[in-house]
């Protein structure tokens, strides 16, 4: 049973190191949100603009990038029927960044209790071999005790890293998700704002004249 422990230790922390790895390459802010697609974003200010924002959005595929295209391609629906197209992909999108995050917290969870079952694993040969030994046999009260901690040791060490990176990405899926939302609302904002033919509020008339 021991080795069967140091088996599912070593590869519950082979999937954390993986999965800590590729998130973090996976959440780079350039990768999510590139700067050149924020420059595009502010530099769209009319409907002819959007070709140019367009073609920077191919050049950069990213989470933002393929919200901006769809906002661009359901421009000629009304603005509320516009950010709720948005809105159900940004979830989508939200959900892919996140993939990954419930590995590690499942590993923040399972670590230390592998860490337990090799410390009773350690506590049981421990009092089988002093029951049949006896305590007077010092190399097997030294093996048990290794054993214990050992399998304490290596959960907690594959549990806390993981608790930490898990606690870090999720916070920062959040502040991508704002930075998405924020663009975004911007950018469908102003193009209807600006859009020709939209009817004006009628200009409020002088208290003189009423």
């Amino acid at each position: 049973m021991e080795p069967f422990v140091y088996i599912l230790l070593f590869l519950t922390s082979l999937v954390g190191l993986t999965f800590i790895v590729e998130r973090g390459l996976a959440l780079r802010w350039r990768k999510v949100v590139p700067p050149e697609i924020e420059a595009a974003v502010q530099s769209c200010q009319k409907r002819e603009d959007l070709p140019m924002l367009g073609r920077v959005c191919l050049q950069y595929p990213s989470p933002i990038s393929r919200l901006l295209l769809l906002a661009a391609e359901h421009l000629d629906w009304p603005e509320a029927d516009t950010m709720g197209a948005v809105q159900s992909r940004a979830r989508h999108e939200i959900t892919r960044l996140e993939r990954g995050l419930v590995v590690l917290e499942i590993i923040v969870g399972i670590a230390p209790l592998l860490g337990l079952v090799g410390t009773i694993i350690g506590m049981m040969g421990l009092f089988g071999n002093i029951g049949q030994r006896g305590l007077g046999d010092a190399e097997v009260l030294a093996r048990g005790i290794a054993i214990i901690l050992n399998t304490t040791l290596m959960g907690l060490l594959i549990a806390i890293p993981s608790l930490v990176f898990w606690s870090y990405y999720s916070k920062k899926v959040e502040t991508v998700a704002v930075e998405m939302e924020t663009l975004c609302d911007g950018f469908i904002r102003r193009q209807y704002r600006k859009a020709p033919g939209r009817p004006k509020a009628p200009a409020a008339q002088p208290a003189a004249a009423r």
